[in-house]
């Protein structure tokens, strides 16, 4: 069984990414990990931290001579803002006169829940641990269960569809999402350029009165057979598997499985997906066919051999440099929330964190109905299945 953790704070020596239950032998391209990394730090918007950071995989176990070889795979990724916190966060007991207290808690941040859940009195340590940063180790992971979906014909991507008031009108295309992951030019991660102008401007006003911004992205696995998750138990339901997925994500306040918001207040004859079937003419496949894809590759919390489309509500990030009312920890006296170096807008990295959330749910899965110690099993149980499906 596919499991994966994650250690580190945002400010600390380094992350770390632990995943376990990879079958031996997938092929594993550090380019591949490395431009998963980089295309978290992307993205119009983004503060001072990423011309500092540039995330890069260190493979400490679980690969040798480019493949898996079946134990765990542990990864690290330096924090090379280190060098300026080292006195200020030791590990031992250190100079406490230098230590960087986060005062007042920030609204909307993990901040005073944390301190007070913890017995802390003041939140740099929840900043610490509960901060964005932390996805970078997810994604990095991620990455490799993305190499396990890979060999299966099974592919993942992220874009952007709302930033603010400014709002992608059209369906998106695989081919049009799948092409923004091999860019090596990030904006706003939207498949259409005169949306993209408009989340620019919305950001640009953000900026502009010391605000954040949130929004709207949608993960698509695409390549995914029937039969992915079940409906026999409440919590192997693959749509509620991957809610919780996304919903775990720093910011993420909602979550979406295809049409879901629309379908609530829509006739059910507008909603769900008609039937059809293709007979294979001309050398095409014969297979079961939607005339739409509203249910979001989903239903009865089974996939249904559609493209499985998830959406993530992202609020705006929690510090602000116009800082909202707060109150001190020491005096309990009113005061301005703390401010901490940030971004303006993060939609399109958390897409790309999602994409890695979506990415651990489904391999995980994958794992759980094939199995396979090693890549070759897997790869055969996996064909048998799809034989299996295409002979119904």
């Amino acid at each position: 069984m596919i499991r994966f953790s994650t250690a580190g704070e945002s400010h600390g020596e380094s992350l770390i990414a632990l995943v376990s239950g990879l079958p031996a032998g997938l092929e594993v391209s550090l380019d591949f990990v490395n431009h998963e990394l980089w295309r978290r730090q992307q993205g119009y918007g983004r503060g001072g931290r990423m011309r500092i950071e540039r995330d890069t995989a260190h493979v400490l176990s679980g690969v040798r001579h480019g493949k898996t070889i079946g134990s765990p795979v542990a990864i690290e990724i330096a924090n090379h803002d280190w060098k300026n916190w080292e006195e200020i966060l030791p590990v031992e007991t250190g100079d406490t006169s230098k230590h960087k207290a986060v005062a007042s808690p920030r609204p909307g941040h993990a901040d005073l829940a944390g301190a007070l859940k913890f017995d802390f009195p003041d939140a740099r340590y929840v900043l610490e641990r509960a901060s964005a940063r932390e996805s970078t180790a997810r994604v990095a992971g991620g990455a490799f269960a993305k190499i396990l979906l890979k060999s299966l014909g099974i592919e993942i991507a992220s874009h952007v569809v709302r930033v603010g008031r400014a709002e992608l009108e059209r369906d998106a295309s695989w081919e049009e999402i799948a092409a923004l992951a091999d860019s090596d030019e990030v904006l706003l991660n939207c498949v259409d350029a005169e949306t993209e102008a408009r989340m620019k401007a919305e950001v640009d006003l953000a900026v502009r009165t010391g605000d954040t911004i949130g929004g709207v992205f949608e993960v698509v696995v695409h390549g995914a057979p029937a039969g992915i998750g079940t409906y026999a138990n409440w919590d192997e339901r693959l749509d509620g598997i991957l809610a919780w997925a996304v919903m775990s994500l720093q910011a993420v306040k909602a979550v979406e499985i295809g049409r879901g918001v629309t379908a609530a207040y829509s006739f059910g004859s507008e909603v769900h997906d008609a039937i059809g079937y293709s007979n294979g003419d001309e050398g095409a496949q014969t297979r079961f066919t939607r005339e739409h894809n509203n249910a979001g590759g989903i239903e009865g919390g089974v996939s249904n051999g559609e493209d499985i489309v998830i959406r993530g509500y992202l609020k705006p990030i929690s510090t602000l440099r116009r800082p909202l009312a707060s109150v001190s920890f020491e005096t309990r006296e009113p005061t301005k929330a703390a401010y901490e170096r940030s971004d303006i807008c993060v939609v399109p990295a958390a897409g790309v964190a999602a994409e890695a959330m979506v990415a651990f749910a489904m391999a995980k899965l994958v794992m759980e109905k094939f199995g396979g110690d090693s890549a070759r099993e897997l790869l055969r149980n996996y064909q048998g299945y799809l034989e299996q499906i295409r002979c119904f």
